[in-house]
């Protein structure tokens, strides 16, 4: 269903059409549909969907649109869109808008949706705390499956999730037990004997990273957090941690292109904004290629006398970038995946030394076999290739280097990426280069 047959169907006035063709839509795809509509039409058709997936509809939609049918919603309908939303998609949403705005929203909803939505927005933006969701299905020890089984049918329609639920002694998370376990067990067979005591949880305070890791590496649907007390207060779900990989994927790419990580997208991100976001690291790395610049012109007497010594410099430098950026690359991604420690740097050191001694020598010979034929000077083809040697040496260790040290002293280490161990290794380069042609042609 398109944009037109909305349209024709909205001219048509042939509503109970609509209606029905909307009701076969998935949630996430009938959300990227309304995306083409005016704000008047958009207003028109989330009328006409079905209230059961309304709210999951809304939940899909970026902020603009949500923005747009909250100031044409009545406080009736407000009241409903909120309170049948998740929690944690409520507050994602309302975190986004101002103060005034936010009040009044709250206002027209339960009290009980109120009190779990302030008590999100209290966490710390990247923390566990503020992507989890109250929502969720807790029991007795002393429930038997037929009791389990139904309180979920009673209250799951309620919950993030029912595959899940967690076993509870005033307020105290004691284990789960899956919905697996409850349907292929007797129906008098307590929960305290079907329960699993040794589970994975988290902290509110934890970083929502940290979080969503778990997901990754213990391959769950659900963590339940905890309060500093041992408190359940909530869970996260692994639909929020996929948003919170995602999000941080890409600040890392944008910080490994140097640039300022933006929130919006691409096309919705102002002109003003791409170039605010871009400046700043373009400025710090230009400037550093002074340095470079001013061991050039020390070197001048040396371009004097052998003039060819100019036309290796750009190979060398370009070279030595990509042998660090292919370096860091792999250590990024291990340090993201918690595959790599700073335990491991000696590991890793003596790994890239061993590969940059391989790969240096294979690009030394070939740039050597070809600076002969070209210019029949051996000497010039071995001080290209030593050079060149030296400088993957040193990229390669640059490049696995600095991305662990950046972690251990807590910065991010795709800010170690790309632009800025290319501006280092650029510097080396040239020093080695000119420190070895100086020597050999005796400059």
């Amino acid at each position: 269903m398109a944009k037109n047959t909305i349209l024709n169907l909205l001219e048509k006035k042939k509503y109970k059409e609509l209606k029905e063709k909307m009701s076969a839509y998935n949630p996430v795809d009938l959300a990227e549909l309304l995306v083409e509509l005016d704000d008047k039409e958009l207003a028109m058709v989330f009328r006409m969907i079905d209230k059961d997936d309304a709210a999951q509809v809304f939940s899909y939609m970026d902020d603009d649109q949500q923005q747009t049918l909250l100031n044409s919603f009545t406080s009736k309908e407000i009241r409903y869109i909120l309170d049948s939303m998740a929690t944690d998609d409520a507050v994602d949403l309302l975190e986004d808008m101002p103060a005034n705005v936010v009040n009044r929203l709250l206002s027209q909803v339960s009290a009980d949706t109120r009190a779990d939505i302030n008590r999100l927005l209290k966490y710390p933006e990247d923390s566990a705390g503020s992507i989890m969701t109250v929502e969720y299905i807790d029991l007795s020890p002393d429930m038997t499956v037929q009791q389990a089984l139904d309180k979920i049918r009673k209250v799951g329609i309620h919950s993030e999730t029912v595959y899940t639920c967690y076993v509870v002694v005033r307020r105290k998370l004691v284990g789960i037990v899956t919905a697996e376990v409850l349907m292929t067990n007797e129906k008098d067979t307590l929960i305290r004997d079907l329960m699993r005591e040794n589970f994975i949880y988290i902290r509110t305070s934890d970083d929502q990273e940290d979080a969503a890791k778990l997901f990754r590496k213990y391959g769950l649907i659900a963590i339940p957090v905890l309060d500093d007390e041992g408190y359940i207060v909530g869970i996260v779900t692994f639909d929020d941690a996929i948003g919170v990989l995602t999000e941080e994927t890409t600040e890392d790419i944008h910080k490994m292109a140097a640039m300022s990580s933006s929130e919006d997208s691409y096309l919705k991100t102002t002109v003003f904004q791409h170039a605010k976001n871009r400046i700043p690291w373009l400025l710090v790395l230009m400037f550093s290629s002074v340095i470079t610049g001013a061991i050039i012109t020390r070197y001048e007497n040396a371009f004097a006398a052998v003039p060819l010594l100019v036309s290796f410099m750009p190979m060398l430098m370009d070279t030595g970038g990509n042998c660090g950026s292919q370096s860091s690359t792999l250590i990024i991604r291990g340090l993201a995946v918690d595959e790599l420690h700073l335990s491991n740097l000696p590991s890793i050191v003596w790994k890239e030394f061993r590969v940059s001694l391989v790969v240096g020598t294979v690009l030394a010979v070939a740039n050597g076999i070809r600076i002969y034929l070209m210019y029949q000077n051996v000497e010039m083809a071995v001080v290209v290739a030593i050079s060149l040697i030296g400088t993957v040496m040193v990229a390669k260790m640059v490049g696995c280097m600095l991305p662990i040290l950046a972690k251990q002293m807590h910065f991010d280490p795709a800010i170690m990426a790309s632009p800025l161990i290319t501006t280092i290794v650029d510097t080396c380069s040239i020093m080695i280069y000119f420190r070895i042609a100086t020597v050999a042609f005796r400059l």
